[in-house]
């Protein structure tokens, strides 16, 4: 093959990936959801949520849901403090993106051969509780990445905490702060002290297997780090909008068949033993 005729063939060729490309991105676009409802009103349900549910069921259990929805003004400054420090301290600079963290994440990955940090800022957290999986699939990625810089150009930062507050997981079946205080130390979300809202926040990294109420020595030394430098990081102050709650029938589910409400259990007696070297396997979870 003469040199045209392979300039002639690379050019089909890019111009084929392009359009392939091309198409990709006005797909993801035109599938991408809706945020703009979320200045104004609370969700009803996330796909972490519907995901949790999916898997109780394939092993014939009832799936449960314990989750109450609380506002950002009600919430404890130590706990929001104490959020920032564990999951993204950089908050109040970026637009969605962490531009550093990911390019670390991504060499990591490459250097690797596979996908295993996260990079993920608290609004990138929040899009892929709302919508996504936990697949580390590159185009799910992308997906987040997308969705993560909506939520920023639509939302004020203080509903994007919130909400993020509001909806991840703190334990099986434990979404939003306020039913990780009253199941773990029986206080309301607004009430949570430093030391307690440390101890939420370091569980966030992988809450099915670490319990704030008995904590283990990795979870201890999370807590420890924490307070450290609660007083490094400002919370967003509340926004002018103040959404609507949800139907009180999705604040608290309880399995089905149940007559009577879900309500947020005592903390289990058992302590739950983990390995400091465990990995981060939880959807919530930040490299940190």
């Amino acid at each position: 093959m003469d040199l045209k005729a392979a300039a002639r063939a690379a050019g089909r060729w890019a111009a084929a990936g392009a359009a392939a490309g091309f198409a990709c991105l006005c797909y993801l676009y035109l599938t991408l959801p809706d945020v703009r409802p979320l200045k104004t009103s609370n969700p009803r349900t996330t796909a972490f949520i519907e995901l949790r549910a999916r898997e109780a069921r394939a092993r014939g259990e009832r799936p449960r849901r314990i989750q109450q929805w609380v506002s950002y003004k009600a919430m404890s400054p130590n706990l929001t403090r104490a959020v920032l420090v564990a999951e993204d301290d950089l908050f109040w600079q970026h637009e969605g993106l962490d531009v550093e963290q990911l390019e670390e994440s991504l060499e990591a990955d490459w250097a690797s051969g596979r996908f295993l940090r996260g990079g993920s800022t608290i609004t990138q957290q929040l899009a892929k509780n709302l919508y996504l999986s936990p697949s580390k699939n590159p185009l799910r990625k992308l997906r987040e990445l997308i969705i993560a810089r909506r939520l920023e150009a639509e939302l004020e930062k203080s509903r994007i905490l919130e909400l993020y507050l509001n909806v991840i997981e703190w334990g099986d079946g434990i979404y939003g702060a306020e039913a990780a205080a009253r199941t773990y130390f029986h206080v309301g979300a607004g009430s949570l002290g430093p030391s307690e809202a440390a101890l939420l926040a370091g569980a966030i990294v992988n809450p099915r297997a670490l319990n704030p109420a008995h904590p283990t020595g990795r979870l201890l030394r999370r807590q420890t780090l924490i307070m450290r430098r609660m007083g490094s990081v400002t919370p967003p102050p509340p926004a002018d909008i103040v959404p609507a709650p949800p139907p009180a029938d999705t604040l608290t589910q309880p399995p089905p068949g149940d007559e009577t409400p879900a309500e947020a259990p005592p903390p289990d007696d058992t302590p739950q033993p983990v390995s400091p070297e465990d990995p981060v396997t939880d959807p919530n979870a930040v490299p940190q």
